[in-house]
């Protein structure tokens, strides 16, 4: 029998280092609230950071470029009051995700959220079908947005030959191969230059919105008519579904707009302030894409004059059409310049946006690669400090998003595909931290600067549910009645993707997956000594605890 020394769990605060960014010191080494030490430059400050937020979401682009989602589930009204109902519960999963950012801020995001919130017995679980289930979802995410991209590319070609030129899809996808491949370009070696394409997104989605909402409100020589904008839900219903389900398939417009409150998240190890600035990033990147949105949106529906021209099916970009309508003279004389003019706009959003997501989804892929979660770990968690980028989870994925690109070749219903399984993904990957953390007492998770109180479980529980609420819907079939080409394979793409990762996790991650370290840092038990127990043990940490034990 023997006595020996028990030191105390310590709080986040009460680390040897005041530096924020650093969660406990191991062998002289700083590790931050991943568990690892810093890799990569934090060269994100909050502007840097909120100018990402904001061309990442790029929320007045993505409903115009998006509308062939809504454009027939109701017209004009049901795009804007789509958009409302997608605000309200996505502020309540902004409100969530920014509660855990503030907690514990780390590149993995919702992957290390879920995994602390489902504690010792199941966080392994949870947080491994977690990270993965978002990965995928941004995936999906990288690639409608580079579809918009190239179609706004092609349309660009278009306005000026509009009489005889054809879009293929073919010629979409050859647009979609320049722009990611520049974009993995820029990120792989020039990444030190990232942020300032962050604040030329910002630039153009700012300005550039006012731009195009002034523009489209002064230019047509003909409006539609207040009716026809807020009113005309019934007679614009062109899916075979009853009204109001109609109108709830029809959110999805309103979800991909905002739908991307977590793409800073995978930033925090890149920020040297990330508990503070993570909370305001996120919530001013739904309101403010919401208010252009929504301004947009309006301006954009009373410059449609002929709403048959824009319904062309799900592959069409309705986008140009509407353009071209606002900036033709009352006499019918196209004005191409004009219509190319906001077409050069929204392409230098899309850009920018297209480097700042691949900047999340290699980010993402390389947090899993880092804990042993993916095939060929060691290889794809490397770094290349000289250029302060994994580069090899970077060329992966945009490898694996080159293949997703060529789906629109052989569907006409491809970009709804992919735009509502990048919802689905992204939002059953926040459920899972959320309800976890409800039904764990909300004990794991140490106190952060942006904190729900009382509220949290009430915000987190509502999250929960719209979530459920909508992804389901989301499922349902585009229209009525459905054939093979307008089926929506959401549900198919949500179950391959859990099926993929159940059986990673049966022949690999059963044995092989210990975790991230994110476990040994808050949910640790007295029977596995955690980084902070061994920390106490070696005398680092100078609050302590004695208590005589027995053994």
């Amino acid at each position: 029998m023997k006595g020996m020394t028990l030191r105390s769990r310590v709080a986040e605060s009460a680390f040897a280092s005041d530096d924020e960014t650093v969660v406990a010191v191991q062998d002289g080494v700083a590790l931050n609230a991943a568990g690892h030490r810093d890799q990569l430059k934090r060269q994100y400050g909050f502007l840097g950071l909120a100018s990402m937020a904001l061309t990442v979401n790029n929320a007045w682009v993505a409903l115009g470029s998006s509308i062939s989602v809504s454009i027939l589930n109701g017209g004009p009204p049901g795009i804007l009051y789509g958009l409302l109902v997608a605000v309200f519960y996505y502020t309540l999963i902004g409100l969530s995700l920014s509660e855990l950012a503030s907690s514990v801020p780390t590149a993995g995001g919702v992957y290390h959220w879920a995994t602390i919130a489902g504690g010792p017995r199941w966080g392994r679980v949870l947080g491994f079908f977690t990270g993965w289930i978002n990965f995928y979802g941004w995936l999906f995410s990288l690639a409608s947005l580079l579809q918009i991209s190239s179609n706004v590319a092609v349309s660009m070609y278009a306005v000026w030959n509009w009489d005889h030129y054809v879009s293929q899809p073919f010629h979409v996808y050859i647009g979609y191969l320049i722009i990611l491949w520049g974009s993995a370009g820029f990120v792989v070696f020039a990444n030190r230059y990232a942020p300032y394409t962050q604040h030329a997104g910002t630039f153009f989605v700012l300005i550039g919105g006012v731009i195009t909402i002034v523009v489209l409100a002064a230019m047509p020589k003909q409006h539609a008519s207040s009716h026809f904008v807020w009113l005309s839900f019934d007679e614009n219903n062109a899916t075979g579904w009853p009204g109001g389900v109609a109108f709830l398939l029809g959110v999805l417009n309103g979800a991909f707009t905002i739908g991307t409150p977590d793409s800073v998240t995978h930033m925090a190890e890149e920020m040297p302030h990330p508990k503070k600035d993570l909370p305001k990033a996120i919530l001013l990147q739904i309101l403010l894409g919401f208010v252009y949105a929504f301004c947009f949106a309006i301006a954009l529906s009373y410059a449609i004059t002929d709403i048959t021209a824009l319904q062309g099916g799900f592959n069409s970009f309705p986008l140009t059409n509407i353009y071209v309508q606002a900036t033709t003279n009352s006499i019918g004389i196209r004005n191409p310049g004009a219509a190319f003019g906001l077409l050069f706009i929204m392409l230098g959003c899309t850009l920018t946006c297209c480097v700042g997501l691949t900047l999340t989804v290699s980010r993402t892929y390389w947090a899993l690669a880092r804990d042993n979660a993916v095939p060929l770990s060691k290889v794809f968690a490397q770094v290349n400090e000289r250029l302060s980028c994994p580069v090899w989870a970077t060329l992966f994925v945009c490898l694996i998003v080159t293949g997703l690109g060529a789906i629109p070749l052989g569907s006409s219903a491809a970009f709804l595909a992919l735009a509502s399984s990048f919802i689905i993904l992204t939002s059953v990957s926040y459920a899972i931290p959320f309800a976890a953390n409800m039904l764990s007492g909300r004990r794991y998770f140490p106190r952060g600067p942006f904190h729900l109180g009382k509220a949290g479980n009430i915000i987190n529980g509502l999250a929960v549910l719209f979530i459920i609420l909508f992804d389901v819907l989301f499922c349902f079939p585009f229209v009525l009645p459905t054939t093979e080409a307008t089926m929506n394979w959401s549900s198919v793409i949500l179950a391959g993707t859990v099926a993929i990762t159940a059986f990673w996790w049966v022949v690999h991650a059963f044995k092989h997956y210990p975790g991230p370290k994110v476990m040994d840092l808050y949910i640790a038990t007295d029977g596995a000594a955690s980084v902070i127990a061994e920390k106490d043990r070696a005398g680092t940490i100078a609050t302590e605890v004695e208590a005589p034990v027995v053994t």
